[in-house]
């Protein structure tokens, strides 16, 4: 019967460990990613204009068109106000009331 070195299983075992958290946080990454609706979209679901979505993120009009176009991201906060958007469509016109 073979023996195993307990150093080797426990280094074997740790590995393993590190490998699977990393694969699952790359994979939450790139599920978060994909989860987040197009600016563009969310904009056309909360019924708002360019430059009514603009002013209820914001941002400028220019800013808005380059997410559209996808030559710029929009910023952490930015993103996290188009997912409660996304959420709640009414949100945008609320936030234009104000």
């Amino acid at each position: 019967m073979e023996t195993k070195d307990p150093m080797f299983e426990l280094l074997s075992n740790l590995e393993q460990i590190v490998l699977t958290r990393d694969v699952l946080q790359a994979g939450a990454l790139i599920e978060s990613e994909a989860a987040m609706p197009e600016p563009k979209r969310i904009r056309e679901i909360s019924g708002m204009q360019i430059d009514e979505f603009a002013l209820a993120m914001g941002v400028s009009v220019s800013s808005v068109k380059s997410w559209e176009a996808q030559r710029t991201k929009p910023s952490g906060s930015a993103q996290k106000l188009m997912q409660l958007i996304h959420s709640n469509p009414y949100l945008g016109r609320q936030l234009l009331e104000r």
